[in-house]
């Protein structure tokens, strides 16, 4: 497989869907590596697994993951030397306990899912580090009766605290301090227990100012009569986290002692969390596990795109018994690219151990490689066309392909020359039904149906249209090659009825109105003899004149000569044509204003003129230059 198969066939938009299903980031990491596999062993395991968590929802229909969070970052800290915080402690408390209800929850499940519940067997509990946990930690805080000598610790912290509350109030009710004092309640700064007081009467106030307003007309002073509390209090601060660290070091320790069953607890809950989010996929799209095989067999049965919404035809669709390769045909827009993406991307589904929406009967093969060409994959930064681009992509395909792969080609041979385009196309996929493959490809081109009909290993196709109004139906008829129906099409588009005749005509019988092209060229030819014919005029510089040789406008910079040549300007060039190659559009008194000084006009064209002519090695530039010097001197 490769990254290009996954984009066009959209694969990682359709594990985004299964991954909504998650409960955990564990589940969706997974689901994030996964990839199709090309072992016909692993997707049946894989499939069986989906289905056996599938019977589970159907039977019981809710699952016990309520709690799984991903929790390896926590582990790998810990693994590095950290000391788990309370937080971290209860995420994983939280963890383990989710893990002991989802090894309780596949006890005796052995009849719905074998293999699920046998996964159950590889979860440790731990029960006596969950209790540890909880008995210890409370939300964010290490809890009180963790141990003896914490609870005496915040016995004495409360005993401090309290009496500095209380020397603190008789502070606010002393009389004597009322008039210092901008606020009347105690205000804790920075861990330290302070007292409103006017910046005016600061030096009032006997104690230690801890902070200032932001206007100044406030300071926050701790009194002098609580500093002996606040100091005891201090250090009773250090012991208590001193106590604290002491308890969750001996937590972190029992979880480090068993991290390796708790890391294997965490790989089977990710493995159970992505499997159900696979079942509840299923269940959601109705999805069943389809049979499957290595040998090159697709049959599909009321197959449906698993990104399409809506009210959506269903595919009746196989391959690889009678015939290896399907050549599809028809109109734009009618279907034809989404029955190659639907083949893809079911396929690829299948191989990652998905359901898909379809009827029994369905079977896909498993595919050693995948390739796909759809699209326009012009490449403007490699200067490659979109024929060259998707040459280059099939030339990668045959060079890659062997007799396990799918090929998906969109209107093969296309972005060229029609008939060397059909033959290119029938030599590819010539050159990869030899290789083995087993091939889907859509086309316009008559000889690749022809080619097709007449290969006993190729067969047709076409997508269905309703007869009368001739409205796609999307509906895939095997064995029937297509037409384009442009002619449909581009009146729906509303080209005109009139020219919609003329290219049916023009389509069966080739005979083209040429006719109206001579008789178009006479009736040029003869208005430019008109033009030549007609009676000259004297030219005046600034005269804006048609150009007769380029139809094209052009200004008057010399007057007519004694060849009866006229000088004009012309797109930044200066050209010199006879005045029967001319004809007046307009004159100079009409276009500029009377005294107009036409130097301003073309000076800068005659010194670009003579720029160029330099650049060019022009002799007559370089005389007239040196002309020009030798006057300067002279004067």
């Amino acid at each position: 497989m490769n990254i290009n198969t996954f984009n066009k066939l959209q694969y990682n938009e359709l594990k985004e869907i299964v991954k909504s299903y998650c409960v955990s980031g564990l589940g969706k990491n997974l689901i994030d590596r996964l990839e199709p596999s090309s072992s016909l062993k692993v997707v049946e395991s894989r499939l069986s697994e989906t289905s056996e968590g599938r019977s589970l929802l159907d039977t019981v229909g809710h699952i016990p993951l309520e709690g799984i969070f991903n929790i390896k970052n926590i582990i790998e800290n810990m693994e590095k030397g950290a000391i788990l915080e309370p937080e971290e402690l209860t995420k994983l408390c939280n963890f383990l306990r989710g893990c002991r209800k989802i090894k309780d929850f596949m006890k005796g499940k052995e009849f719905y899912a074998p293999t699920l519940s046998s996964y159950g067997d590889s979860i440790t509990e731990f029960k006596s580090i969950e209790e540890e946990i909880e008995f210890s930690v409370r939300g964010s805080l290490v809890d009180s009766n963790a141990s003896k000598e914490l609870k005496k610790i915040r016995r004495y912290i409360e005993n401090a605290e309290s009496k500095i509350q209380e020397q603190l109030d008789k502070f606010l009710k002393n009389s004597s301090n009322k008039t210092y004092i901008q606020e009347f309640f105690v205000s804790k700064r920075n861990g330290r227990y302070t007292i409103p007081i006017k910046a005016a009467f600061k030096n009032h106030v006997q104690g230690t100012i801890v902070e200032t307003s932001s206007k100044g007309s406030t300071v926050f002073i701790e009194p002098s009569v609580i500093s002996k509390n606040t100091a005891e209090l201090v250090v009773l601060k250090s012991e208590e986290a001193m106590e604290e660290y002491k308890i969750l070091s001996h937590l972190t320790g029992l979880v480090f002692d068993n991290s390796k069953e708790i890391k294997i607890n965490i790989e089977v809950i990710a493995e159970y969390d992505m499997i159900f989010a696979k079942a509840k996929y299923s269940r959601a799209i109705e999805g069943i596990k389809p049979k499957i095989n290595d040998y090159g067999y697709i049959n599909i049965v009321n197959g449906k795109h698993p990104l399409l919404k809506g009210n959506i035809v269903p595919l009746d669709f196989n391959i690889g018994t009678n015939y290896r390769a399907l050549i599809i045909t028809g109109p734009n827009a009618g279907g034809k690219t989404v029955v190659l993406k639907t083949v893809g991307l079911l396929t690829l589904a299948v191989q990652s151990g998905l359901h898909i929406a379809g009827k029994n009967g369905t079977e896909i093969s498993v595919f050693e490689k995948i390739f796909v060409d759809i699209g326009d994959d012009q490449s403007i930064e490699n200067s490659l066309s979109t024929f060259s681009s998707h040459v280059k992509n099939l030339a990668e395909i045959i060079n890659s392909s062997n007799r396990s792969s799918l090929i998906l080609c969109d209107e093969i041979g296309s972005g060229t020359e029609p008939n060397e385009g059909a033959g290119l196309a029938i030599a590819i996929l010539e050159e990869l039904y030899h290789k083995g493959c087993i091939i889907m490809a859509t086309t316009h081109y008559g000889e690749i149906k022809n080619f097709s009909k007449r290969h006993g290993d190729f067969e047709n196709a076409a997508m269905q249209f309703e007869n009368n109004t001739l409205e796609p139906l999307y509906k895939l008829i095997i064995g029937k090659s297509g037409e384009s129906n442009a002619l449909w099409i581009s009146k729906k588009m509303g080209i005109r009825d009139s020219i919609l005749e003329k290219a049916k005509k023009y389509a069966e019988d080739k005979n083209y109105n040429l006719e109206l092209v001579k008789d178009s060229k006479v009736k040029k030819k003869k208005d430019e003899e008109d033009i030549i014919n007609s009676k000259t005029y004297d030219y005046k510089i600034g005269d804006r004149v048609l150009l007769m040789e380029y139809m094209d406008f052009a200004i008057v910079y010399k007057a007519i000569d004694s060849f009866n040549n006229i000088t004009v300007l012309y797109k930044d060039d200066f050209l010199e044509v006879n005045e029967k190659r001319l004809k007046l559009e307009l004159k100079a008194e009409d276009l500029y204003p009377e005294d107009y000084d036409f130097n301003i006009l073309f000076m800068d064209y005659e010194k670009r003129k003579l720029e160029r002519d330099l650049e060019r090695g022009s002799k007559k530039a370089l005389k007239k230059i040196q002309k020009e010097i030798s006057s300067s001197r002279v004067n």
